[in-house]
């Protein structure tokens, strides 16, 4: 009896109902998108970091987690690290931001880098073969539509497109350190060190033997594994309480739309309530239609919100597949419907009450 008179009122108020659904179904575009780019840039970062092939990183002192602000690292430690025990080979790069502040491109030593990390695959063209080449990956070819022995316009100067590799090592945009280096002016310091060893195993002795060497103390450093495992949500400032506003803006959103919406169905159907309540009906049977109406709509823009999901993730990776690599957060889709549902249903509640409250006498004579 409840589900048929709340399909029928949703039916015979289409546009009310679309309406809705559409406004319900933004907020959870915008939860789903913010989390999707948040772990996107998570999963790419590490991603291209095991690419590398290391076992140990060094990192600037006074550097955080996700920022490289500090003391530059002299190059002469590149070759005083590669001698020490267990220690295979390292290699120094330095990283810059690209464009603002969501990609960057990477200097690097091209032989050193191809044999720590086994070489790049290349899906046409080669390495370096004039100072001012860059390699681009297939991720960022397509987002600047650059083909080699094309010209770029990259940090503030022109590069010849020298290989398109495929993606996931260490960077979408690699560059010949030395050129970068004086570009910059930075004196040939770097601001990363990679190492290799000998044997994985002794990865934990090795950087506890690095650590005790006088210089060495203020130097952060970490196993790879140890840094991709720091790359999450939690370790990115402020971007947990982002999401959270986030989330907390889709429950407002949807808790007006539905306060609105069912208010003014309530309105619409005053004499209805009052034949309802004239044959009978409880309170808790009326409230019951209108809360179940709210579900409706909220389990509706909770559907529709996650299929403009994907027409959003299909508009960025067409747009920007290197910059904003989002993915689809399957294990936000009931995190995001309850959200909804919630703040619907909260929005129902007050106009639902009012329903319920209406005298039959009153109701059945309104015009």
């Amino acid at each position: 009896m409840t589900g048929k008179l709340v399909y029928e009122n949703l039916k015979n108020r289409p546009m009310r109902s679309l309406l809705s659904i559409l406004l319900i179904g933004v907020p959870v575009t915008l939860i789903l998108c913010l989390v999707g780019l948040s772990h996107g840039f998570i999963e790419d970062s590490q991603k291209r970091q095991r690419g590398i092939g290391a076992d140990i990183l060094m990192r600037p002192k006074t550097s955080s987690l996700l920022s490289l602000n500090g003391a530059p690292i002299p190059s002469q430690l590149v070759g005083f690290l590669a001698k020490q025990p267990h220690v295979k080979m390292a290699t120094g790069v330095v990283n810059v931001a690209a464009e603002g502040i969501t990609l960057g491109a990477t200097g690097i030593n091209y032989e050193e880098f191809t044999q720590m990390c086994g070489g790049f695959k290349f899906h046409s063209g080669g390495g370096f073969q004039r100072p001012d080449d860059v390699i681009l990956d297939d991720y960022y070819a397509n987002q600047t539509k650059a083909r080699v022995g094309d010209t770029i316009t990259l940090l503030n100067g022109k590069w010849r497109v020298s290989g398109i590799m495929e993606s996931g090592k260490l960077s979408h945009i690699v560059v010949p350190v030395k050129t970068l280096q004086d570009r910059l002016g930075n004196g040939g310091n770097v601001n990363q060190i990679y190492l290799k060893l000998d044997d994985g195993a002794n990865t934990n002795a090795t950087i506890q033997y690095l650590k005790n060497i006088p210089g060495l103390v203020d130097y952060p450093i970490y196993s790879m594994e140890e840094f991709t495992s720091l790359l999450n949500v939690n370790n990115i400032p402020a971007l947990a309480g982002f999401i959270a506003v986030v989330m907390g803006i889709g429950v407002v959103i949807g808790f007006a739309v539905v306060c609105l919406s069912m208010y003014m169905a309530v309105l619409q159907r005053t004499r209805e309530i009052g034949i309802l309540k004239s044959l009978g009906a409880s309170k808790g049977f009326i409230l019951g239609i209108i809360l179940s109406e709210a579900l409706f709509l909220g389990l509706g823009g909770t559907i529709l919100g996650i299929l403009m999901s994907y027409g959003a993730a299909g508009l960025i990776h067409a747009l920007k597949p290197a910059s904003l690599p989002m993915i689809i957060a399957y294990d936000w889709w009931p995190i995001a419907g309850a959200i909804t549902v919630l703040g619907a249903l909260l929005g129902a509640l007050y106009p639902g009450l009012t329903a319920a409250a209406h005298d039959p006498i009153e109701a059945l004579s309104y015009e």
